[in-house]
């Protein structure tokens, strides 16, 4: 609500001026092209105005113009240079509240605050100005609180995805037990096969194989012969008086 008041007082500011500024054709011909809203016209005309004379009161209108056109940077470029070095207290108060303006519509709120307050020392009693303050301090604040629940979201988010992410590798190890503890019993039987020690095949040729198990089995022979002969003896008794 208080920037478009002070559109209007800008207006008015443009009217009260015309006259002042009737003798450059460019200027007066730009003061009407903006009354009828036609911005970009009026900025051309302001632009040839200024360049014959550098005149405050036309730095003014022509940031006027650009701010129109939502040209922040080169509206703020204007008002600078219509507030400087001017000992005119209303144009460098309106220059300056513009300034903050420009830097509301942008959202930057401590650079608005700098210019509204700027303006308020050379026109403390100007109620747009004031409430323009009010509002890009009461914008700052609320920025800062929707900074911080957004601060405080994200650390709450960034904890529930490593709880997430937790839950996920223990199910995961979990699972990987309950496959170990299924495994197929055959092969658990081929595991323990392959751990025993496995017999190491013979060095021996044929031919030496055969002279040890005739060997084996002569030797064999042997012992049961003698066993044998063994069961024919009679069993010798010691006199029992």
């Amino acid at each position: 609500m208080g920037m478009r008041l002070f559109i209007i007082i800008g207006c008015l500011f443009l009217s009260k001026i015309c006259t002042a500024q009737i003798k450059d054709a460019h200027a007066y011909n730009g003061n009407k092209l903006y009354a009828n809203g036609k911005y970009k016209e009026a900025t051309a005309e302001y632009q040839l105005a200024l360049k014959k004379t550098k005149n405050k009161e036309t730095q003014y209108n022509l940031g006027n113009s650009f701010y129109q056109q939502k040209n922040y940077e080169e509206a703020n470029k204007q008002y600078e240079a219509a507030s400087r070095n001017t000992k005119d207290m209303n144009l460098r108060a309106i220059a300056k509240h513009n300034m903050g303006n420009t830097f509301l519509e942008q959202k930057k709120w401590d650079d608005a605050i700098q210019y509204f307050k700027q303006s308020l020392k050379d026109n403390p009693q100007s109620k747009e100005t004031k409430y323009n303050l009010a509002y890009a301090q009461a914008m700052k604040k609320n920025q800062e609180q929707k900074d911080k629940q957004k601060d405080k979201n994200q650390d709450n988010k960034d904890k529930n995805q490593d709880k997430k992410d937790q839950d996920k590798k223990d199910q995961e190890q979990k699972d990987d037990k309950q496959k170990d503890d299924k495994k197929n019993p055959d092969q658990d039987k081929k595991e323990e096969e392959k751990q025993k020690p496995q017999p190491q095949p013979s060095k021996l040729t044929k031919e030496q194989a055969d002279q040890l198990l005739n060997a084996l089995n002569q030797e064999e022979k042997k012992l049961k012969e003698k066993k044998e002969k063994g069961k024919g003896q009679p069993v010798r008794l010691e006199k029992d008086w």
